[in-house]
């Protein structure tokens, strides 16, 4: 039987080594989601630069905004497919599958958000953040204007940029160690979980 191939490039921590605020916060996710994504541990090797990191994700992904959760999942997962990441596709792409409750959404957003079955606010929204992702040099006061009038204000404008900035850095520590997704991710959203046997629709 093959061996798995290794998370990435470089050797990993050990959990029960790290730090003790990165330690629980590893656990909290392993408790959550029944796993440890991989990114953590990656990351993980430089305690500092996680640490940055999960402060600026949490600052934008946790904050109170005119995205939703979904939309802000969706733009990583827009801007990652064009950056060709495959952790952040599939990471992110389960996470976008159980927010929006929707098994085929993350496919048709990582391969052409034009075609998916989104609203025309959400194509807006992903036609700014791969300008930004692939041509931040050119966006112009019309690409606002053109957000604005979905209902996007500056503050919600300047949410798309820094998630896909952030994700930008994300996307190349990734490919570039060869970040592996894990098996969970893949069939996480796809179908929907099974009811516990003793279940009652009775109230």
């Amino acid at each position: 039987m093959n061996a798995l191939p290794p998370i990435c490039r470089y050797p990993v921590p050990e959990v029960a080594e790290l730090p003790s605020d990165l330690r629980e916060r590893i656990l909290e996710v392993q408790a959550k989601a029944g796993f440890v994504p991989h990114v953590f541990l990656a990351l993980a090797r430089r305690p500092d630069e996680l640490r940055a990191f999960l402060a600026y994700h949490d600052a934008l992904l946790l904050r109170e905004s005119g995205l939703s959760k979904g939309e802000k999942e969706m733009i990583i997962v827009a801007t990652s497919g064009v950056n060709r990441c495959l952790y952040c596709v599939v990471a992110h792409g389960a996470i976008l599958r159980v927010y929006e409750k929707a098994p085929l959404l993350a496919d048709q957003i990582a391969v052409n958000h034009r075609k998916a079955d989104i609203s025309d606010r959400q194509k807006a929204m992903l036609d700014f953040a791969l300008k930004v992702c692939l041509h931040s040099d050119e966006v112009v006061e019309a690409d606002y204007a053109a957000l604005r009038a979905q209902g996007f204000d500056d503050e919600d404008i300047w949410d798309i940029i820094s998630i896909t900035a952030l994700f930008g850095l994300s996307n190349r520590i990734a490919s570039a160690i060869s970040l592996r997704p894990n098996d969970e991710f893949y069939l996480l959203g796809r179908v929907p979980r099974s009811k516990p046997a003793h279940s009652s629709t009775m109230s």
